[in-house]
């Protein structure tokens, strides 16, 4: 049979696809394969299901002669090189789709848990300084009503559109290209980047990390923005400039961060973010629903499954290794 490896436990029906279809092994640990042991374990694989913290790039291909695959467990992939697994006809897969509405619920929990400092508010409670009730106690920003900048008006952007007419915001948008049926359907206006970051009184951030979008939140943007902004990132924590951010909420610069990425995973004990209030700072659960992280499983166990029997891929990223196998 076909060797599977699988770099953390994933959801059982998700294994239990894998195991239909090829003898499978499983990291059992919580952290990560060790990069030695990642590399010893492909040597003779012919499918690889690894998460965003391992890394696929030549030195691990050029150690796993049979792989015919790569499922990534995610709908992001940039912890693989793609043109890598190209030249070599490796298949490379994600999970698109899946985790949309469960990222976009999280992504509106910040934009509402930031603006109104809820954890702030509920440390204030815990560490017994609550003495009574105050006109001025642990004012936040009102999302009712509020102008929403969506940076990115992909799957996931448009989704935190529909949450937010529910809430009456004004929605403005920036991405590469106008999305003018979106525009319509939700009551959206395409603005420029720097009208978005004067406009904003919330940024929610849903676009992939690339070369033109490392630090693209950086301190002119913050300089930018309004010193009641709220600021959230759902998508890839290099995205926004770390030391930037601090800077803004420390001065005041922004009001308040809602951070479920960053950079690095997870952050250094030194990470200056960590002694603040007013940034809310999760541990990549965009998608840490049991539905959601259980469909994951299958989509990407259904990917290994299916290339390793010859077949299309259901989620194929680099479509023209398959063109290539059938000319």
């Amino acid at each position: 049979m076909p060797k599977v490896f699988v770099t953390r436990r994933i959801p059982e029906p998700g294994l239990a696809i894998l195991r239909r279809a090829a003898e499978v092994k499983v990291w059992e640990e919580e952290l990560p394969p060790p990069r030695d042991v990642l590399l010893k374990e492909v040597e003779d694989c012919d499918a690889l299901v690894p998460l965003l913290t391992d890394r696929v790039d030549d030195e691990l291909l050029d150690r796993a002669p049979h792989l015919k695959v790569v499922a990534n467990y995610a709908v992001g992939y940039d912890n693989i090189d793609v043109p890598a697994c190209t030249a070599r006809g490796v298949l490379v897969t994600n999970t698109p789709g899946v985790l949309t509405e469960t990222t976009a619920d999280l992504a509106f929990a910040l934009i509402l848990a930031a603006g109104r400092r809820l954890v702030e508010a509920d440390k204030f409670l815990r560490a017994g300084r609550w003495q009574t009730w105050g006109p001025t106690l642990l004012l936040g920003q009102d999302v009712y009503g509020a102008t929403l900048g969506l940076v990115g008006l992909g799957r996931i952007g448009a989704a935190v559109a529909r949450r937010a007419r529910g809430f009456n915001m004004q929605v403005i948008y920036h991405s590469r290209h106008r999305q003018e049926a979106l525009e319509k359907e939700l009551g959206a206006a395409y603005a420029s980047f720097d009208e978005l970051l004067h406009r904003s009184d919330f940024i929610s951030i849903h676009v992939p990390l690339t070369a033109a979008t490392r630090h693209l939140f950086n301190a002119d943007a913050f300089a930018r923005m309004k010193p009641t902004a709220v600021l959230v990132n759902t998508a890839r924590g290099p995205i926004v400039d770390e030391a930037a951010l601090y800077a803004a909420l420390k001065t005041g610069r922004i009001a308040a961060a809602g951070l479920d990425v960053m950079d690095p995973e997870p952050p250094r004990r030194d990470n200056p973010l960590l002694t603040l209030d007013n940034v809310i700072l999760l541990p990549h659960i965009g998608s840490a629903s049991v539905a959601t992280r259980t469909r994951m499983a299958t989509m990407a166990a259904e990917n290994a499954a299916a290339a390793l029997r010859g077949e299309l891929p259901p989620n194929l990223v680099n479509r023209e290794v398959w063109d290539r196998r059938r000319a």
